[in-house]
């Protein structure tokens, strides 16, 4: 498969699944794992983030897709070990379970648990690398495709996952496709190797339930307007090798999944 046919594996999710009580992220005994984190998150904290921006990126033509209102409670919180100097976690308001799109927010601090970047994203599509050669793709091995130094996305690719007129329209205006330029990496570089990581993520305070998983990604972004304080549009795309599922490790899987973002300033985001 082709790095520009990916898409023909893609699909749109639909539904949601419902948020667990704040109070069954307590373990009884009052032990917990998620101690200690950016912005004192834990898992049951409710989250309140200010939705200004993310209207305005969608009135900008963004494929984000905005957190509902019963999507408020971090229900998974995971850490991504890499060979960043930092420390990368992501605040899941929606794991992802089943049909349901993930939907979480991304947080980087530096060596001094500085934050640095902030964002928020939510997964636009997921699509399954079924051959070989579809696996070194998107993992980078091929030497192109995950790494490569832009990304198009075409029209036609949004409307075989069934958007609206309308909102194509916002998205594509009179073009037929849109670009993300890599976002890390020498800036004239056709390809930079993808980073490589390990995702562990509990589901539960006490970390009894959760999923580990192999992560291989890029981000990438592209301006949303040509204005001086134009705003940019993040992509993520990251290839994922599930390990294990609540410690079962015949719960095994590779999937690609396409996440849009938006970056947040950390005065518009509250974590109680």
């Amino acid at each position: 498969m082709a790095w520009k046919d990916a898409w023909s594996y893609a699909s749109r999710w639909i539904g949601k699944d419902q948020i667990e009580n704040k109070a069954e992220h307590q373990n009884s005994d009052g032990r917990r794992e998620d101690a200690n984190l950016p912005l004192k998150a834990r898992v049951g904290s409710v989250v309140v983030l200010q939705k200004t921006p993310m209207i305005r990126a969608q009135a900008q033509g963004s494929l984000l897709e905005m957190p509902s209102d019963d999507e408020t409670i971090i229900v998974a919180i995971s850490r991504i070990r890499t060979n960043l100097d930092g420390k990368l976690y992501r605040y899941y308001l929606q794991r992802g379970d089943q049909d349901h799109a993930e939907k979480y927010i991304q947080v980087y601090v530096d060596a001094n648990d500085q934050i640095q970047e902030l964002a928020y994203y939510s997964r636009l599509c997921r699509l399954i690398p079924e051959t070989q050669e579809d696996q070194q793709i998107f993992s980078g091995e091929a030497g192109y495709g995950l790494g490569d130094l832009t990304y198009t996305m075409w029209r036609w690719q949004l409307e075989e996952m069934g958007w609206d007129e309308e909102s194509l329209q916002a998205t594509f205006l009179d073009q037929d496709h849109i670009l993300f330029q890599r976002d890390t990496g020498d800036p004239h570089a056709e390809f930079v190797a993808p980073y490589r990581g390990t995702e562990t993520r509990i589901d539960s305070a006490d970390g009894a339930s959760g999923l580990q998983q192999q992560v291989i990604f890029m981000p990438y972004s592209r301006a949303l307007s040509q204005e001086q304080d134009q705003h940019r549009e993040l992509m993520m795309i990251s290839t994922e090798i599930v390990e294990s599922e609540n410690g079962d490790r015949s719960q095994r899987g590779i999937y690609v999944d396409f996440m849009i973002g938006i970056p947040i300033e950390t005065e518009r985001l509250v974590v109680q």
